[in-house]
């Protein structure tokens, strides 16, 4: 973790926090796809919510409680994808958000699930005062029209296009979201990847200590993750990557074991279904 992103960070906290105090992450919060509700934003929308995003608090399933909060946002990027088109035939985009969280004990399983994929999926919630009608552009919230959400109107299909963002409340994890592209994310696009600075090309140190921690987590729960959280502090990148490679065979191992025996180790894993 750089100075740049502590210095990012410490501006919402009362004091300075050092980078052994927090847990990074990167998340999905929406794009310009089409989604389950047919509705999609606007590029402009995107824009909007790219700077009101910045300080809001995460949650869990809309529930706005002081009790319920477990992350909070501290930068975000708008991002085109040139290798994807949207249902509507326009470049793919994104809003990209870096959240942190302060390392406790209350909080350890929830970072292991993030660092599992467990915990991956998210929603947010806005304020959009215009709702236009893709096919005729009229303002939904001005009147309805006679087109119809979901059907295809000259080869398009009829969407609502959310813009006029007034207000971002907060993110959410949830089980089901209405994009189905939003959540926590390592990779968005092996083709945006490609397109990286150079300088972005080299093995990222905190990415390699959340895939150990991931592999950990598999091949042992949520015990040999935080054994693996105190194996990964100080080493260097090859270090990390033999560790990483040594986790990838443990990970191997125990699935050919599953495989063979038909039944679990005995651990309790219901709580990780998805």
């Amino acid at each position: 973790m750089d100075k740049t992103t502590l210095d990012k960070i410490n501006k919402f906290t009362r004091r300075e926090l050092t980078e052994d105090e927090l847990y990074t992450f990167s998340v999905i919060l929406c794009d310009n796809e089409i989604d389950r509700d047919c509705e999609r934003f606007s590029d402009k929308a995107l824009d909007t919510l790219s700077t009101m995003f910045i300080g809001k608090t995460g949650i869990f399933d809309h529930k706005p409680s002081t009790s319920n909060q477990t992350a909070r946002i501290y930068d975000t990027e708008l991002v085109t994808d040139e290798c994807r088109t949207t249902k509507n035939g326009e470049p793919y985009k994104y809003l990209k958000a870096s959240a942190y969280m302060v390392r406790t004990e209350d909080n350890k399983n929830l970072i292991a699930e993030i660092d599992g994929g467990i915990k991956k999926e998210v929603s947010i919630s806005c304020s959009a005062a215009k709702r236009v009608c893709s096919v005729c552009g009229r303002d939904k919230s001005q009147g309805g029209c006679g087109h119809i959400s979901g059907k295809s109107y000259g080869g398009n299909i009829c969407h609502t296009i959310l813009d006029g963002i007034s207000d971002a409340y907060e993110w959410s994890f949830v089980a089901v979201p209405a994009q189905v592209n939003a959540g926590v994310t390592k990779k968005y696009s092996e083709c945006a990847d490609e397109k990286m600075p150079s300088s972005a090309e080299l093995p990222d140190t905190e990415e390699l200590c959340r895939e150990i921690r991931q592999l950990a987590f598999f091949s042992g729960g949520v015990k040999a993750a935080e054994k693996a959280e105190a194996a990964i502090k100080g080493k260097s990148i090859a270090e990390l990557e033999a560790l990483k490679k040594s986790y990838e065979a443990l990970t191997r191992h125990r699935e050919t074991e599953v495989q063979l025996s038909g039944k679990s180790n005995g651990e309790d894993m219901s709580r990780f279904r998805l």
